[in-house]
């Protein structure tokens, strides 16, 4: 693992988090969790931006199923929520397309620029 920092910001209710260097899926989950447990999730937030325009997914074949998985498993956390994913590189767009098909109780885009990311997660509590 070379996540090297998450840094956690709220501004307009919307809960940002982001990453930095080679991010597998037992990652992503084990920052929500710890987010989870330190308090870092309000619930009077409408929804998260991921920012993994430093990283690089490092993602087995078949395992984006279960980012979908974990966000369905917190439903406290994650429903009713949108989730918009920040990534530049077209090889990593690919996985939050792949996510986003499974969705169900939430709403998850890939975006390449943080103002339309904003933009999409107020624009319509879902």
């Amino acid at each position: 693992m070379e996540v090297s920092k998450v840094k956690y910001e709220y501004k307009d209710r919307i809960v940002f988090k982001q990453y930095f260097g080679v991010i597998s899926v037992m990652d992503i989950a084990e920052t929500w969790l710890t987010a989870i447990k330190q308090n870092l999730l309000p619930g009077n937030s409408i929804g998260f931006i991921l920012d993994y325009r430093n990283a690089r997914f490092d993602i087995e074949p078949g395992g984006h199923i279960e980012i979908p998985k974990f966000y369905q498993q917190h439903p406290d956390i994650f429903y009713g929520k949108r989730v918009a994913v920040l990534t530049v590189r077209p090889e990593d767009v690919v996985y939050p397309l792949l996510v986003q098909v499974y969705d169900k109780g939430y709403e998850s885009m890939p975006f390449s620029t943080v103002e339309a990311a904003i933009r999409w997660v107020k624009d319509s509590v879902f």
